[in-house]
């Protein structure tokens, strides 16, 4: 008698449902006075590092984004590590040999604070091209945890959302692509520098708008509309209207910015052969040493 086997698909990591209980007033306006505290310099390109550049955060985020989608990464892992990078950077001159080496570390105690498996050092080093060894890493690791004076827990955009998502007189399915949208928004704005001065609340409030705007949830009359829906998300995190609104309209244009360099990117990878294509597809293109 044939047996047939029956492969079934389950999820191997247990996650934590949302405890409904931390979604109230008081715990946002605790996250409200707790972001100031753990938000970097806007001046340590000027005041503090000497040889990191702008554009060499941006190849480094890139990169950390990629190693964090690839592993499948919880959506607060990048946000965070992103967080732990620039407050490092603001009161620590780093060479630039040194920032893909930073960028990994800050990967490791970030996904230690959100993830269930957390990412180990082996498997890091390996996305850098092995380019550095775990032993560096764990030293790496000691460094920032000192210079972070172990303040980890930092609150970031993405801890703003569901808290927004919850106060919005909306249907749980719409909650759910908002959310969706406003996430990707938040990892998009961790990765571009002129995000650095504004508060994590204002990046997570400008998401919810651009995610809705974008999604044309909203009509004229509707909560959701424009009109109604900053001036709303603008009292609960206490800032101008107007700030908001600039902040929003900075996201749309990364976005666009990010999508023009997306198709770029594609037409120039159709013109290759497909022999350099057949040879390229051996390495994931987030498996590399980040060379500044």
């Amino acid at each position: 008698m044939e047996h047939q086997l029956l492969c079934c698909e389950v999820e191997t990591i247990r996650r934590a449902y949302q405890d409904a209980n931390l979604l109230n007033d008081r715990v946002l306006q605790t996250m409200l006075k707790a972001e100031e505290t753990c938000s970097p310099s806007v001046s340590y390109f000027k005041c503090v590092q000497k040889e990191i550049l702008p554009y060499m955060r941006k190849i480094v985020a890139t990169w950390m984004l990629e190693v964090c989608e690839e592993q499948k990464c919880e959506e607060e892992v990048f946000p965070l590590a992103m967080n732990y990078l620039d407050r490092y950077l603001s009161f620590e001159p780093v060479k630039k040999s040194r920032l893909q080496l930073l960028g990994a570390t800050c990967m490791f105690v970030a996904s230690k604070m959100k993830e269930t498996i957390p990412l180990t050092a082996e498997k890091l080093c390996i996305y850098t091209d092995n380019s550095i060894r775990p032993d560096e890493l764990l030293q790496m690791e000691l460094l920032l945890v000192n210079k972070l004076k172990w303040n980890l827990a930092a609150t970031t955009p993405h801890d703003f959302i569901e808290h927004f998502l919850n106060k919005m007189p909306v249907a749980e399915d719409s909650k759910q692509i908002i959310r969706k949208h406003a996430q990707t928004f938040v990892a998009l704005c961790a990765t571009d520098v002129k995000f650095i001065s504004n508060p994590p609340s204002m990046i997570a409030a400008g998401s919810v708008v651009a995610a809705v705007q974008g999604l044309h949830l909203g009509n004229t009359n509707s909560f959701l509309s424009y009109q109604c829906l900053t001036p709303f998300l603008s009292k609960v995190i206490k800032c101008d209207p107007d700030c908001l609104r600039a902040c929003q309209e900075q996201i749309e244009s990364l976005l666009e910015s990010s999508l023009r360099q997306a198709q770029q990117h594609n037409v120039s990878s159709e013109t290759k052969t497909v022999e350099e294509e057949a040879d390229l597809s051996c390495t994931p293109t987030d498996v590399r040493d980040v060379n500044i």
